[in-house]
């Protein structure tokens, strides 16, 4: 198998090209291993030449609770009250982003629901 580095844009486009070619390659055939090989110099190529930037940390808290259907009183038990809350969203902490940005173990959300019998709240 003769593969050649990706180091320019040419080459680049080049190795995009031949793995559009080879993207029905089956996984245990020499067509498949150029492809795997191919598509790793890419992943390295683009990491490199085109770097995704971390997310700002309120707008992916946002983000996040839009896609679980939070409110924020639902980060009310992991931040704290009604008004820290406000004060995280609002970026009125002064929080630094690699506080905020770390690797943490995930819980799922569990929404409460209330149940209201008579002049009670269960």
């Amino acid at each position: 198998m003769d593969v050649q580095s990706v180091r320019t844009d040419a080459d680049y486009q080049a190795a995009l090209a031949e793995i559009a070619t080879l993207m029905g390659a089956g996984r245990d055939t020499p067509e498949g291993e150029r492809l795997d090989v191919l598509a790793t110099l890419v992943e390295a190529y683009e990491a490199t030449c085109f770097p995704i930037d971390a997310p700002d940390p309120i707008a992916a808290i946002l983000f996040m609770m839009e896609q679980k259907h939070l409110t924020r009183r639902d980060l009310e038990p992991a931040i704290g009250s009604r008004a820290r809350v406000a004060e995280v969203l609002n970026r009125m902490l002064d929080i630094p982003a690699d506080v905020l940005i770390q690797a943490y173990e995930t819980v799922p959300a569990v929404r409460r629901s209330v149940t209201v019998t008579g002049d009670q709240t269960a």
